[in-house]
């Protein structure tokens, strides 16, 4: 199994577990955003999806099949360098899907987004949702879907794509968890601040049409994520095509209730301030996974605010790296 950006963040738990049920993994990572110390089940690719001739070692012995979390995912940064996201998760992902065509693998999963569907027209999102994304790196996740679809009619690649919702929570047994830089995710933001580490916590808007005022959202563990892309792998065994899953908790919580959730899991209280909203943040993003229950029999172990905090608090507190 080759697992391309397996040093990030949600990669490493895939790896992870694709090791914890006897997979034999190789890793694809430049490390350029990648962390080697999550470099820890099998062995390590040194090459970039830029560099298309750098790929062919990743191929040198037998691949059944391809997970890919290679990827820019910075929303705000995306805006300002839109090239660089083209690029990076465009580009990048069509040189890996040649390298797999002449090497003759014909089975991808592939990490997508919510950020496909732009602003929710509804109180959950399933697959037949619109897409319109609202900034470059939802529509970058939304090309290459449609390279995929395109791929599987032409070459008869069959992929899924796992659109998340918010990945969240930790392996804090396995000493790997979520470290971003910079870290723009609520969860390990929230956790920081109650650690100490930063200063207040900026919560931004608190006049949403929701119970209190602040934004909701669908937090889904990292772990429950690694699940789906392995039982994916097994659903295209008898499954042609391409097809796409959304993957969330189908439940939300307000920016208020993670905080609070925190505090009871921290045992102290936690600093925040509130600012203005930003630029494009929908009130409420909330996912429908039936899809994926249905078809992957894909069903969340951590569906509790409070456990996937947990677990994110014990990596931050003593982190593997």
């Amino acid at each position: 199994m080759l697992v391309c950006g397996g040093a990030g963040y949600i990669g490493a738990h895939a790896a992870y577990a694709l090791a914890q049920q006897g997979f034999e993994v190789s890793v694809l990572d430049n490390l350029s955003t990648g962390h080697r110390e999550a470099l820890r089940w099998g062995r390590w690719i040194d090459a970039d999806l830029l560099q298309p001739q750098s790929l062919d070692a990743a191929f040198a012995r037998p691949v059944d099949a391809v997970m890919h979390f290679c990827a820019r995912s910075l929303v705000g940064e995306s805006v300002i360098a839109p090239y660089d996201y083209y690029d990076n998760n465009v580009v990048g992902s069509l040189n890996l899907l040649r390298v797999m065509h002449r090497h003759g693998v014909g089975k991808l999963v592939f990490s997508s987004s919510a950020a496909v569907f732009g602003h929710p027209i509804g109180e959950r999102i399933d697959e037949a949702h619109p897409k319109a994304p609202i900034n470059p790196y939802g529509a970058s996740k939304l090309m290459v879907e449609r390279i995929l679809a395109d791929a599987a009619q032409a070459y008869g690649l069959r992929s899924v794509s796992l659109r998340y919702f918010n990945a969240a929570g930790a392996a804090a047994e396995a000493g790997i968890g979520e470290s971003h830089d910079p870290e723009t995710h609520l969860i390990p933001n929230v956790i920081r601040a109650g650690l100490g580490q930063g200063g207040a916590l900026n919560v931004f808007g608190d006049d949403y049409g929701t119970t209190d005022g602040t934004c909701v959202r669908d937090y889904v563990h990292v772990l429950d994520l690694a699940d789906a892309h392995i039982r994916a792998l097994d659903w295209m065994d008898g499954n042609e095509g391409a097809h796409c899953f959304n993957l969330g908790n189908d439940a939300g919580f307000s920016v208020l209730q993670v905080i609070r959730a925190a505090s009871q899991v921290m045992g102290r209280d936690i600093e925040y301030r509130v600012l203005p909203r930003r630029h494009g943040d929908p009130a409420v993003l909330v996912a429908s996974s039936q899809a994926a229950r249905v078809h992957l029999g894909w069903t969340p172990r951590y569906t509790g605010i409070e456990r996937i905090i947990e677990s994110a608090y014990r990596w931050h507190r003593d982190p593997g790296f």
